[in-house]
Parts: structure tokens; sequence; C-alpha cells
């Protein structure tokens, strides 16, 4: 266990079966292992972290990370969002923050989840973070199943959208628009207290969970990371997921490890 400046940052990845674009993508194997279970193992090659807890309803992905030797943590069944699943989970973890990593995130580099600790070691007065990283096809601006963000030049994140709002070049968006990842970091006692908040207007209609903290009027910080990965939303990005596990150095090495745990 890593702790920085008296912060003590756990991991946790909240799950469900009911996926609405791609049921069951959580146990879907990859390479033999649940896609789950490559997030898992991924987050436990940080050296930043003290734990990571699978948070879910379902007593099957329950039963496969248990299988695996995972630590599970059982929640209601009525969650929204992922989002108040963690807030749930973490009431009785000791812990100053959390990193919610989601399950889809097959590609997870550990050394990301460090340099999210890095950042909330830097600059411990601020609520929330989350990586992001760069735009790399202009066609990207426009698809709606991942979410992109503007930011300033400081890193704050000034609002979240699926289709870009700007008619500028893409040379130019790219300056200032970023993919967003499923990486987002909070304070314990800010994520405890947001979730009691009412729902906001542009996350619920836009299924946007980041907007309800700008919306609120609390800071959230964007942590620039390279490269920017594929996360599994759809069937047909599975593929694009084991191509990329094929032909990139870092990713193949990574594998290798987590295959042989």
């Amino acid at each position: 266990m890593t702790v920085i400046n008296s912060t003590k940052v756990v991991v946790v990845i909240p799950a469900h079966l009911a996926s609405v674009r791609f049921p069951r993508k959580i146990l879907h194997k990859i390479h033999g292992l649940p896609m789950i279970e490559h997030v898992r193992r991924r987050a436990l090659l940080s050296d930043s972290i003290s734990n990571v807890y699978i948070a879910t309803c379902d007593q099957e992905i329950a039963d496969s990370i248990s299988s695996f030797g995972g630590e599970v943590i059982m929640t209601m069944n009525t969650h929204k969002n992922g989002k108040t699943r963690v807030a749930e989970a973490i009431k009785d973890i000791d812990c100053s923050h959390v990193i919610v990593v989601q399950g889809d995130e097959p590609l997870l580099l550990p050394r990301h989840i460090d340099t999210m600790v890095a950042q909330i070691n830097k600059s411990l007065n601020v609520n929330a973070w989350n990586a992001t990283a760069p735009i790399e096809n202009e066609e990207e601006l426009d698809k709606h199943s991942f979410v992109k963000c503007s930011t300033t030049l400081e890193n704050d994140i000034l609002y979240c959208f699926r289709r870009s709002p700007c008619y500028s070049d893409f040379k130019v968006q790219q300056r200032f628009i970023r993919k967003i990842l499923g990486l987002i970091a909070y304070k314990k006692e800010f994520l405890l207290r947001i979730v009691d908040l009412p729902e906001t207007a542009i996350a619920e209609s836009e299924f946007i969970e980041q907007m309800q903290i700008i919306e609120s009027n609390f800071n959230l910080k964007s942590v620039p990371v390279s490269p920017s990965l594929p996360s599994v939303n759809e069937p047909n990005e599975v593929q694009v997921v084991l191509d990329y596990l094929e032909d990139n150095i870092e990713q193949r090495d990574i594998l290798k490890g987590l295959l042989l745990v």
C-alpha cells in the first residue's frame, strides 16, 4: 500500500449485467477471462492504491469475481448509475478518495491510475478528477457512444457532451476537446454528498454522470493521459480491443502477465 500526503485511495469497479447496448458485456470473455476480471487485475497492478473492490447487485458477477479471489461488495439493485452504486459501496470503507473504474475498460493501463493518484495528491482541494485522452479522429467528435469534454488551459472541465457543439476545424477542436475515459476519482466525502443532491437536467437527459458535478457548481478536473484507449460500449467494439491487444507492445506485455496470475 502506498499512502502519500495522508491520502488513502481505493479503486471500486461498479458492475451489473443489464447493459442496454451490450447485455452481460461485463462477463464477456476476452482471452479466457471475463472483461471485468481484466479490469480488476490491471487495477491491482497500480502501486498507488490500497485495494480494489467490485460493487455489484448481480450474484453471477459476484461469484465470478470471488472465484478469482477478488473482493466483492454487494449493493442494492435499484441504482441508476455507477456513481450511486460506488457511494453505497464505500460508506464503510476506510479511504480518503475513491477511483471509479468502469468494468468495460479492459485495456486500462495501471500507470493511468498512478497518474490519477499523483494528481489527487497535488490538488487536495479539488473534489473530483476525470482522466481524459486526446481525440484522434474527426469522426469521434460525433460518435455518441462515448463522452467528450471541453477543457480550460488549467485542465478544468467546462462541459461534457456526446456530439461536439463546436463548428471550428478539427485541428482547432483538438486543442480543447478531449475524450472522457472511464476513470474518475472523488473525495469520499464529496461523493457521499453529491449522490444526495437533486438530479440535474443535462446529466439526466444526456446520460452523462459527470455533468451533475458541473451543473451543481462544483469543480471537475481533467487528468490528461495518453494514449486514448478504446472501451467496450457495443458488441462490435470487442474486436477493436482484441486487435489492440495484439498490435500494441505495452498491452501485449500486460496481457501476458495477467494470464499468468
